[in-house]
Parts: C-alpha cells; sequence; structure tokens
C-alpha cells in the first residue's frame, strides 16, 4: 500500500503535479490497492487534521504581516535598513539581509520576502551598479531568514507534527536566524571588498535616521512582543495571533494612518489563500502518515537506522543529508508535513531534543529554497534581476558556505537554539 502511494506520489511530482494532488491521489491508490480498507477512510483523514487549534494561527499571522507590509511600513524599513549598513561595503546589499532580518518579524514568508522587498530592491542595487545575478542571489538567499524569526509558519508546522512547544520553537528560531543575518551581511561585504562594489560615501543624516527608526519601531516590536506574551504565559500562540491582527490594523489605522478597507479585503484574501494552500498540504499529508504508520514504517526506519548507525553525529549527518536532498525538490511546508512524522520517532529514540531538532530541520530546508531544482526564492531573484539560473547560483556558491556552517552549529551544538 504504502510502496503504491509513494511510487504514484513521485510520478505525480514528474508530471508536475501539485505536491498536495500528487500525496491525494497516491494515497487513494494506495488505499484502493488494500483490501482491508475502504476508501472512506480517505474522507476521514482528510477531515482529522482540520481540528488542530493551533493551525488558526496560521491565517491570523499570515494577515497580520499582511496588513503591516502593504502600507507605509515596508518602505520606511528599506529606508532604515538602506541608513542603517548602507554606508559600509557592499551596503546596498546588505539592505536586501537587513530588511528581510526586520521583515521577517512581520511577515514570516519566505517567498512573500523575496517577493516584496526584492521587487523593490534589486532593480535599485542593479541601478548602483552591483551584479545583477549577485543581487538576485542575496535576496534569494536573505529572505530564508524570514521563516526563523518569529512568527514562522514553518515552525508552527513542525509544531503540529511533532507536538513540540510553539513557544520554544519561535524562541529557538531567533539565534540561528541573527547567525545567518551576520554570516550573509558578511558575505555582501567580503565580496564588495574584493570585488569592487560601489557604496555610499555621504554622511550619515542622523536625523533622518532617528525618525525613520521611530517610525518603525512599534512594527519591529512585534516579535519581541510575540517572545515576551509566549515565555511569561499571558497568551497561547493561536491567542498571541488574533492580537496580532488587531495590533497591526491598530498601528496602521491611528500610527501610519493608512489603513484602508481596500488593504483589509486584501490582507483577508491573501490570509485565506495562504492558508487554503497550507491546509490543503496539512490534509492530504495526513493521510499519507496514517498509511505510512499503519504499515509500521517509522518503526523499520528507526530500526534499520540503530542497525546502522551507532551514534547520534551518524544519525544527525544522515537526517541532514536526506532532507538536504528533500528540499531540492519539495516545497518547505510540503517537505516539513511529510518528513517531519518519519524523522521525529528517530529523533525521540536518539535522545535528541525535539525543539532543536525542528530548528536544524527548518535551517536545513530553507537551504532547499534558494537551490536547483526546484529553489522558489532562487526564481523569484533570477526573474527580478533579469540574471539566468545558472549565474544566480553561482554567486549562491558563498551564501550556501554560510548557511551549511550555521546547518551544522544548530546540530551539534544544542546551546544555539535555547528555548525556555
Amino acid at each position: 500500500m504504502s510502496a503504491v502511494m509513494v511510487v504514484v506520489f513521485m510520478l505525480c511530482l514528474a508530471l508536475s503535479f501539485p505536491v498536495a494532488h500528487g500525496l491525494l491521489i497516491g494515497s487513494m491508490l494506495g488505499i484502493m490497492s488494500s483490501e482491508h480498507l475502504p476508501l472512506f477512510a480517505v474522507v476521514q483523514q482528510l477531515y482529522a487534521p482540520t481540528q488542530s487549534f493551533p493551525l488558526i494561527a496560521i491565517p491570523f499571522f499570515v494577515m497580520a504581516g499582511e496588513l503591516m507590509m502593504s502600507g507605509k511600513l515596508g518602505e520606511r524599513l528599506i529606508e532604515f535598513a538602506t541608513d542603517l549598513v548602507g554606508r559600509f561595503r557592499g551596503g546596498h546589499a546588505m539592505v536586501s539581509v537587513l530588511g528581510s532580518t526586520l521583515f521577517g518579524g512581520v511577515s514570516g514568508s519566505a517567498v512573500a520576502d523575496a517577493t516584496a522587498l526584492g521587487s523593490v530592491l534589486v532593480p535599485w542595487q542593479k541601478k548602483m551598479g552591483y551584479p545583477p545575478a549577485f543581487c538576485g542571489a542575496t535576496i534569494a538567499a536573505a529572505s530564508t531568514i524570514d521563516i526563523l524569526i518569529p512568527p514562522s509558519i514553518p515552525l508552527i508546522l513542525y509544531a503540529l507534527v511533532s507536538n513540540a512547544s510553539i513557544g520554544a520553537l519561535f524562541f529557538a528560531g531567533v539565534v540561528p536566524g541573527l547567525m545567518l543575518a551576520v554570516g550573509f551581511l558578511a558575505v555582501c561585504n567580503i565580496s564588495a571588498r574584493f570585488r569592487g562594489f560601489p557604496y555610499d560615501t555621504h554622511p550619515v543624516a542622523w536625523g533622518k535616521m532617528a525618525m525613520r527608526g521611530l517610525f518603525a519601531l512599534p512594527a519591529l516590536l512585534l516579535p519581541v512582543f510575540i517572545l515576551l506574551a509566549l515565555r511569561f504565559g499571558v497568551a497561547t500562540p493561536t491567542e498571541i495571533s488574533t492580537i496580532a491582527v488587531v495590533y497591526s490594523m491598530l498601528l496602521s489605522a491611528f500610527f501610519y494612518r493608512d489603513l484602508t478597507w481596500a488593504r483589509v479585503k486584501r490582507s483577508l484574501i491573501f490570509a485565506g489563500v495562504a492558508s487554503g494552500v497550507v491546509m490543503l498540504l496539512i490534509m492530504t499529508s495526513t493521510i499519507a502518515g496514517w498509511i505510512l504508520t499503519l504499515e509500521q514504517v517509522p518503526d523499520l526506519f528507526i530500526e534499520w537506522s540503530k542497525d546502522n548507525f551507532d551514534s547520534k553525529v551518524g544519525i544527525l549527518m544522515m537526517l541532514n543529508a536526506i532532507m538536504l536532498v528533500a528540499g531540492m525538490f519539495m516545497d518547505l511546508p510540503a517537505a516539513i508535513l511529510l518528513l517531519g512524522p518519519l524523522f521525529v520517532p528517530l529523533a525521540i529514540a536518539f535522545q535528541v531534543d525535539l525543539v532543536q531538532f525542528g530548528v536544524m530541520m527548518v535551517v536545513n530546508l530553507a537551504i532547499g529554497l534558494y537551490t536547483p531544482p526546484v529553489g522558489t526564492t532562487m526564481f523569484i531573484g533570477a526573474m527580478l534581476s533579469k540574471a539566468s539560473i545558472g549565474e544566480t547560483v553561482k554567486e549562491l556558491i558563498p551564501f550556501y558556505i554560510v548557511a551549511l556552517i550555521v546547518l551544522g552549529l544548530m546540530t551539534y551544538v544544542p546551546a544555539l537554539t535555547l528555548h525556555p
């Protein structure tokens, strides 16, 4: 049954079916190949995951980010980031990294970041004299910082499949996100020094910089508010997500004064569509996980791993290798929902902290977002910069090196994924 499901699913992927549709078709044919299970079981398993209360956080966090970033705040964040790093060598490219780090605490979506920031920054960076492929590579890699800085949709999905605390995962994602930011800033600076990229030599306008910082401060405090509320038990993640929407609307209405009914409507539609895509993946991956569990595939995988790996170091290296390859071919949410139920029991068997493993998984699969052949942010960066995929990938090499170093540290230095 599981063999039929996997073969059909891989065939659907090869034929460019959406992942969720491929999972549904594969699961249905897998169940039909069994004489013991009725097809009605598909409907039952589709319905079951929709009753998870924490999932309500996803549309609200998405809506809060859209409300914030579709107004004046997005422009002011870019201006503030330019004030901070524009005068350094490689500063214009650093704006992509710093902007993604600041943006991440609001949006929580790498694709949204790459599209929203890249459409503004990449043409500006090219105009300033930066190579197009480097501009595209920078935004492709930097946008993945978003999915580690709270709120993070991938970490919520991992919490769903592992039963790990969402609050603990949000805390644990901060240090890796900042490490990636520092590493990518270093790549921009070193590349600029060796390749003679231009930089701003004008004196800093401290007054304007302070005003822009004050203007952006209320929005930048959102992730701080989320972490503090979770740390002190003020509210659950789901409750915080609804508070974040109210906070975003009040800020837009009374502080930024750019809230309109059109923006509210657009944010509702955007959140609904984005949540629908994720929910469909959750529903169909639940069927696949149920079939694998019925045939004891996770247990067989654990036994095989124990027979072939005698240490935590070896098993983590193997899991990293599998996830790196999977991330090259699958979207990040789908990879978490499919691999999580298989890998989490193995992590428990080898006494790996589930919060640490969740951050490791998200960092790992995030690399796949800018790795060929199916790197979403890589394609966005190449499209916006009008550079070829090959040129963009060549410029991404130093970013890969930094990301793999951070991944190694997350894997083998648990203290870097601190959580309450």
